[in-house]
């Protein structure tokens, strides 16, 4: 049986004309990372890099892929994982702001 292994990474490069802190994911907020069906069955893998606009409620406004895995499939699942994501707004002058964060999504069958 083949383990599924999913990793995220959440890059500090929110664009430098926000001048502010980068939004954070809360983690136990997200919809459970489900793999594909059609991925497993094609034994698909892949890194997919996401933009995903954080509101000041720190709910998500907007995502995008910036680099494919490969796969649609994939692609769209990690789309989905954010959209559904509570994150810690970034902060400027102490209050929240919109702010756009770089995410990282590994698939990965071992």
């Amino acid at each position: 049986m083949k383990k599924i292994v999913l990793a995220v990474a959440l890059f500090s490069s929110v664009l430098a004309v926000n001048a502010a802190e980068v939004p954070m994911v809360e983690k136990q907020t997200c919809e459970k990372a489900v793999y594909p069906k059609s991925s497993l069955m094609n034994e698909e893998t892949g890194t997919v890099m996401l933009s995903v606009l954080v509101g000041a409620d720190g709910n998500v406004v907007d995502s995008k892929v910036d680099q494919s895995s490969g796969s649609k499939a994939l692609d769209k699942a990690a789309v989905k994982i954010y959209a559904s994501c509570k994150f810690k707004p970034a902060i400027k002058d102490g209050k929240p702001q919109q702010a756009w964060a770089k995410l990282e999504h590994v698939w990965s069958l071992s």
